[in-house]
């Protein structure tokens, strides 16, 4: 994990330069060509390309070898379908996907038989497929792989006259992808740790650009730190992506299991951070509304680093578990000062406003720190 503690409390936000506007282009060839997001893909996907290889070889030598099939064409094509390299893995996604190969296999095989095989036919088995499996599920990807499967069926003729073997195949192919998604698990670790890792660095760098904004009474700093807080919903989304992927695979690989504790931390972690991020963004537009007279607010500054420190305690918690009574320990002892009329006695209604939206963003990092949420709004002085 980043170090975010260490990185948020080294910076003097009076110091901190502020970011380019405009955006370098690369000019270079090498710059232009550069193999390392390459790289890094192949690196990231390590993994799951074992995981297909091994599940669609291992399907295609059972179809050959033991059900006797010349071309098991089908149980090949239905494991690396299935499996994919997406994010989500989840064992039902998998098998929504191959449900849906087999049945545009059932009604091309079925359409086979009645009608023979043809231009027209393909139409047909399309239509009747697309059809079928939109009704099925809602998922446009199951239509889609069952379409594809519909047509294989019906322009490449088969290498044994027996009706529906190559049905066969694609449930073999099906049973394949879901023993390979229990046995040969793709890591929660690597990719959790990365989308954390993003999500608090952009975090953090919302709250710096806030606390700037308060302690120079900056408008357009602040403007910047609001865009950077609205900017914050797709990393919580990835997060929950590959979290919930996670969680669902290792309910069913036993290699999981004894991550399931660790999956359930990052859940309450992951729960907690959506909310904090939410009322981040109120923060923000109460900042931008009230610097807009140009006043320096150096208490309020204080308290949003403060906080954002904090937050970078919950994020290296998630990797050392000891860590997270220092955490509620931080976080506690912010938000014991936040009665507006204690921070800012005498202030207008603008400052005690602001003041009131860092209660329930400290609530939300009490939560993600692990404390109770009865504990948590306890910590908070009564109004």
């Amino acid at each position: 994990m980043n170090d975010g503690a260490g990185r948020s409390g080294s910076s003097d936000p009076q110091q901190e330069p502020l970011p380019p506007i405009t955006t370098a282009i690369p000019l270079r060839m090498r710059d232009r060509f550069d193999p390392r997001p390459g790289v890094r893909r192949v690196r990231n996907s390590a993994l799951p390309i074992i995981q297909i290889v091994v599940a669609a070889t291992a399907a295609y030598a059972f179809a050959f070898f033991v059900v006797g099939h010349q071309t098991p064409l089908l149980a090949g094509t239905v494991t690396v379908a299935s499996l994919g390299l997406v994010r989500d893995a989840r064992p039902r996604r998998v098998l929504e996907t191959v449900v849906g190969m087999i049945v545009g296999i059932l009604i091309a095989e079925v359409l086979l038989l009645v009608a023979g095989r043809g231009w027209w036919q393909v139409g047909l088995a399309l239509a009747v497929t697309l059809v079928v499996a939109r009704f099925l599920s809602p998922q446009a990807s199951f239509a889609i792989a069952a379409a594809i499967q519909s047509l294989i069926v019906l322009i490449i003729p088969a290498s044994t006259s027996v009706p529906f073997s190559r049905l066969l195949d694609g449930v073999v192919g099906g049973v394949a992808a879901l023993l390979a998604t229990a046995l040969i698990p793709r890591s929660p670790r690597g990719e959790a740790r990365r989308d954390v890792a993003t999500l608090f660095r952009a975090f953090d760098g919302a709250v710096m650009s806030l606390a700037i904004a308060l302690r120079q009474g900056d408008r357009a700093r602040a403007e910047r730190g609001l865009q950077k807080a609205r900017a914050l919903d797709p990393l919580v989304r990835a997060w929950r992506e590959t979290l919930d992927s996670s969680v669902a695979i290792a309910r069913i690989s036993p290699w999981l299991w004894a991550s399931r504790a660790e999956l359930a931390r990052a859940e309450r972690v992951l729960a907690a951070m959506d909310l904090a991020t939410r009322n981040l963004r109120v923060v923000a537009r109460r900042t931008a509304y009230l610097v807009d007279d140009g006043v320096p607010r150096p208490v309020a500054a204080d308290l949003v680093l403060s906080l954002g420190r904090g937050a970078s305690l919950v994020e290296q918690s998630l990797a050392d578990i000891s860590l997270e009574p220092v955490a509620q320990e931080a976080l506690a002892g912010i938000a014991h000062h936040l009665d507006p009329n204690e921070v800012v006695p005498g202030a207008g209604f603008g400052d005690q406003n602001l003041i009131a939206a860092l209660r329930p963003f400290v609530v939300d990092l009490l939560i993600g720190a692990g404390m109770p949420a009865d504990r948590a709004r306890a910590a908070i002085p009564r109004l």
